[in-house]
């Protein structure tokens, strides 16, 4: 996800801020979260926040470090923070008091001992190392799947994040059960020269990682801002009333689509105002049943058991009915409601017949033969007619004179060919 002067020209390097995917707007980052109140000024010093949200592997994976130091960070640049057993290079993301509110949004305590701390700003070293363990991942990830295939085990290595001084490996994974992989961190330890980490990730977390395009045509929302991820159920579908089809309401994750939550809460809301206990409305025909409700129109759709057509009420004509049939009245017929304006019309029920059998070849050659006269009347009626005075079958020329006259050979008549076998002498 980048910003608009982020973009490639010709030679396929970033053009604009000339800053090669690292822009200081921070829009190149993932989960990239916008410091609104970084321009505003704050009067006590010793109260704003000393902790700092720092990013690794381009907004991956986010942490909160404790500035001890006087010196201050802006927005893109490059620290060393605490590790295992060594150093880690992250890029700030939020700093201020703005921090704050996303600590409590993870719930993560302020004055907690378990913050590590910044040791000092990246210089060119480290950076240089950081590249250089950075470009090892790709590889590791191969040489590892291959590793866990032969231990046959029922999981997925999905990423390896290395750290900047190449001392620790977190390798990223999803399995359905549990995986006894101590055997594997061996392998692991002896094969890369690494301090090994597992860490068991979900499927949403999965796609987070690898990142592409919904079907909305935008980037997926767990790569880009997402980061609290909600159980999504097929009750929030038929909530919205959406048909149930696997297909469609599942992502890239292969779970169901995380913004079905989004307009839960406005659906929930309108669909207050509908009556309850309102499944069935009994008729003389019979009892309507409830196929959906529309909180766009207020509009209640019933089908009676013997048709298969939909009919629309308005909530007020429901409760109505819903009234009658608890002092054991059946209404006669249900007052449709008008889809456009919503008001009231009263449609009458079309008398089918049953007509199986009462079509035959011969109907349908009559129909043919109609048909057929009807375009040759159509063509002899679109057909110029002859002037008078003048004989319709010689065709003659813009002279006056036939078109064969003055053409002797044209006016030679033609012998029949002999087409009948020779006999053999």
């Amino acid at each position: 996800m980048g910003c608009s002067s982020c973009g490639t020209n010709s030679n396929g390097k970033p053009s604009g801020c000339k800053s090669n995917g690292g822009c200081s707007s921070g829009g190149c980052n993932r989960l990239n979260v916008h410091d609104w109140l970084a321009n505003l000024p704050f009067h006590d010093p010793e109260s704003s926040c000393k902790v700092i949200e720092i990013s690794f592997n381009q907004g991956s994976r986010k942490e909160f470090y404790r500035n001890t130091s006087l010196q201050t960070y802006t927005k893109g640049d490059l620290v060393a923070v605490e590790g295992v057993s060594g150093f880690d290079i992250g890029e700030i993301n939020v700093t201020g008091e703005m921090v704050r509110l996303q600590m409590k949004k993870r719930g993560v305590d302020e004055s907690s001992p378990e913050l590590k701390k910044i040791l000092r700003r990246a210089n060119d070293m480290d950076i240089q190392k950081w590249k250089e363990n950075k470009a090892r991942e790709p590889e590791a990830l191969i040489r590892a799947r291959a590793i866990s295939r032969q231990f046959k085990l029922e999981m997925k290595l999905c990423e390896v994040e290395i750290q900047a001084d190449g001392r620790k490996a977190t390798f990223f994974y999803t399995a359905d059960d549990r995986v006894d992989f101590r055997e594997l961190i061996k392998t692991y330890a002896s094969e890369f020269k690494v301090k090994v980490e597992m860490k068991q990730i979900g499927a949403r977390q999965e796609s987070a990682k690898v990142g592409g395009i919904g079907s909305c045509g935008r980037e997926l929302c767990c790569s880009t801002w997402l980061s609290d991820f909600k159980s999504v159920t097929t009750t929030i579908a038929r909530y919205q009333n959406l048909s149930i089809n696997q297909t469609k309401l599942s992502g890239q994750c292969g779970r169901l689509k995380c913004c079905l939550n989004y307009e839960l809460d406005t659906y929930l809301d309108a669909l207050q105002q509908f009556p309850d206990h309102c499944d069935i409305l009994e008729t003389q025909k019979g009892n309507a049943m409830l196929v959906k409700k529309d909180i766009f129109k207020n509009l209640m759709w019933y089908v009676l058991p013997d048709s298969s057509r939909q009919y629309p009420l308005n909530i007020e004509a429901v409760k109505r009915i819903k009234a009658l049939n608890m002092k054991g009245t059946k209404v006669e017929e249900l007052e449709v409601a008008d889809v456009t304006t919503g008001g009231v019309k009263k449609e009458v029920e079309p008398q089918f017949v049953d007509v199986v059998g009462q079509i035959s070849l011969r109907t349908l050659e009559r129909n043919s033969q109609k048909k057929r006269q009807k375009e040759r009347d159509q063509r002899d009626k679109n057909r110029p007619q002859p002037n008078q005075g003048q004989q319709a079958n010689p065709q003659k020329n813009n002279s006056g004179q036939p078109k064969n006259q003055g053409n002797p050979q044209n006016q030679q008549k033609r012998e029949p060919r002999d087409f009948r076998p020779k006999k053999k002498n």
